[in-house]
Order: structure tokens, then C-alpha cells, then sequence
């Protein structure tokens, strides 16, 4: 009565992935470059640029200080500095952005902070990164 049926298909996300698959520590420092797809959570600090087509958790202990951040769902419980592109952003009680904001969706709690300006738009672009190569470091120290 209540079993899958295991050859229905299963509602895509656009190709996004919506959930995180690896986590940035809060006892980390981190500066460099995140580009790629999946899924992260940030506790620690990170400085650099940001391109995944997933998910970034930024959360009540992250920090991130970047020009740009691009992803498509993006949930700020801690601090960004920077310019935010994403399909949906979510700004939580104790999130702080100072930054402009380019989304399709937006949504914020109680307590929240925005310093920038807001743009929303129909669609919006996440480029896909190419495929890594290993011999082109992309974090540097």
C-alpha cells in the first residue's frame, strides 16, 4: 500500500544538488577557490571565490569573505562578504550579508541582514565548472 514503486522516476532538481556533501570545519581556515558540484557546509573561515552548482551552507560560525559566491541554493546562518548569485537564498536569524544579491528566489527570517541590493530575476545562470584537472591547483596558500 505505501511501498515505491521503484520504476517510477524520481523528480530532478534541475541538476542541482540539493544537499550537503562535504563540510568545511569550524576550526579551519581555509583560502582559496571552491568550484565544482555538490553540496557544502561552511563552520570555519574561507576566503576566496565560490562556484558550485549545489548547495552552500554557511553556517552560524562560517565566515566567508569572497567577490562573488555562485551556487544555486544558498542558506547564510553566519557571515558572508560578498556578492551572492543563486537560484534561491535564504537568509537565517543570526545571518549577516554584506553584499549585492542577484536570485530568483529569496527568503529571509527574523533578525536577518542584508546590507546590498537586491536584484531578482526569472532565471538565473549557475555556469557549470569544467571538469578538474589535478594538475591545476585551485586553492592557494
Amino acid at each position: 500500500m505505501f511501498k515505491k514503486n521503484p520504476s517510477t522516476p524520481q523528480p530532478q532538481s534541475g541538476g542541482s544538488i540539493e544537499r550537503v556533501t562535504s563540510v568545511l570545519g569550524s576550526g579551519i581556515n581555509w583560502r582559496g577557490n571552491l568550484r565544482g558540484a555538490g553540496g557544502i557546509r561552511i563552520e570555519g573561515t574561507f576566503e576566496g571565490e565560490i562556484q558550485i552548482r549545489g548547495m552552500i551552507v554557511v553556517g552560524e560560525t562560517g565566515r566567508v569573505t569572497c567577490m562573488n559566491l555562485r551556487a544555486n541554493t544558498v542558506i547564510v546562518a553566519g557571515t558572508v562578504r560578498g556578492n551572492i548569485t543563486a537560484e534561491k537564498l535564504e537568509i537565517r536569524s543570526t545571518g549577516r550579508v554584506w553584499g549585492d544579491v542577484n536570485v530568483v528566489g529569496f527568503s529571509t527570517e527574523e533578525g536577518a541582514f542584508l546590507r546590498g541590493q537586491v536584484r531578482m530575476e526569472e532565471k538565473v545562470v549557475i555556469e557549470t565548472p569544467g571538469p578538474v584537472n589535478p594538475n591545476v591547483p585551485y586553492s592557494s596558500f
